[in-house]
């Protein structure tokens, strides 16, 4: 996933570490719902090293507790062939430990571990052996998974009609019609944006921001494109920029309605979603010269409520009272949002208060709280 930075809004930071915290665990080893029978794996995170405590196992759900002891703000991934992610977890800081719980088939893998959360980094073999039961031999996770797939597979669709548009208007050099396109184009893959950033290099090619850029790397995308509409005011050379967009948009939209989609990767991706905005969007970072940020934050939060609708009857069968908070919470964080409503759109980032953005993490956060139980409870048996 695109790197994400931590808040650097004023009252905002520690309510932004509270929810990059949730479902922490630092009381060791115990066994989880989601382990499997493995126990869960220890992760020793530092500036310069990714040690895990094993890197073999049975296959299955397996839950990794990450244990950040460097200095810099970490990553942790888990990749399956040609670099596709079946697990990660963001925004690990000093001094925390976060758990991933993933469905891992038998096979090899590769971790790793993003101290800056920059580059390939620090990479290890992994390997899952034996036989072991899919989650979804269970009918109301098999159905989970074919509802939200048709849900991405819908939205996929838009995404490449409003992609063509903005596009096009874009090579057409009208620059007021590509800025009404900019975020109704962004709201479709920021809906599904979990499942699109698992395709390795294509997540940077199109949604990559000025400041994550690393040396060297050429800049693409939809944020590219923002800066030549908002700041540079040019878009007589943007063509091949606007091409090549819709073109890694056409791939992964290819690869993101063919893969085959865990119910884990469901309830990780809706609290991923969530960690998008109140880890970083909340900042205004991501749409940083056109301030549409509100936009994606919509986007982030019907995508996590369309993963999370999926996975209900599971939920409601296990755990009722969880499935009753899970709707009072989206309910409330939808509440917070509509209160910047503006017509059919929304206001831009840049005209609300520093109390206001702070009420809408406050939301954001508690939504997050009882998201993170989802995946220990889709895992367990």
């Amino acid at each position: 996933m695109r790197n994400t930075r931590l808040l650097v809004l004023g009252a905002l930071p520690a309510l932004a570490l509270g929810l990059a915290a949730c479902g922490d665990d630092k009381s060791g080893d115990k066994a989880g719902p989601a382990a499997s029978g493995n126990g869960k794996i220890a992760v020793t995170a530092t500036d310069t090293e990714c040690k895990l405590e094993r890197t073999e196992t049975n296959s299955g759900p397996v839950t990794f507790a990450v244990s950040n002891k460097g200095g810099k703000v970490t990553e942790f991934y888990i990749y399956a062939t040609g670099d596709r992610i079946v697990g990660e977890v963001e925004n690990v800081a000093p001094g925390l430990t976060r758990e991933l719980i993933v469905e891992l088939p038998a096979g090899t893998y590769e971790t790793a571990c993003k101290p800056g959360m920059i580059g390939n980094g620090i990479r290890g073999a992994f390997k899952a052996t034996g036989e072991s039961k899919p989650l979804t031999d269970d009918a109301k996770l098999a159905q989970a998974t074919k509802d939200y797939q048709t849900y991405v597979k819908s939205n996929t669709g838009a995404l490449i009609d409003k992609t063509t548009e903005f596009v096009n208007a874009v090579k057409a050099g009208d620059v007021e019609k590509a800025k009404q396109l900019f975020p109704i184009a962004r709201t479709y893959w920021e809906r599904i944006e979990p499942v699109a950033e698992s395709f390795g290099d294509l997540d940077p090619a199109i949604d990559a921001r000025e400041a994550d850029l690393e040396a060297g790397q050429e800049w693409t995308g939809f944020h590219k494109l923002e800066k030549d509409l908002w700041v540079t005011k040019d878009i007589s050379k943007s063509g091949p920029i606007a091409d090549k967009l819709l073109a890694d948009v056409k791939t992964i939209v290819d690869k993101a309605q063919n893969v085959q989609l865990s119910p884990l990767e469901l309830a990780n991706g809706a609290k991923e979603l969530l960690d998008e905005v109140a880890t970083g969007k909340i900042t205004g970072e991501e749409d940083t010269f056109s301030h549409t940020d509100l936009w994606d934050f919509q986007a982030n939060l019907e995508g996590s409520r369309a993963a999370i609708a999926a996975l209900r009857p599971v939920i409601e069968e296990k755990d009722a009272a969880l499935a009753k908070t899970l709707d009072e919470k989206f309910a409330a964080a939808q509440a917070e949002l509509d209160k910047h409503r503006n017509g059919d759109g929304w206001k831009l980032h840049n005209e609300l208060s520093e109390a206001q953005l702070k009420s809408l993490a406050d939301a954001i956060n508690a939504l997050a709280e009882p998201i993170s139980k989802v995946a220990p409870l889709v895992g367990s048996k």
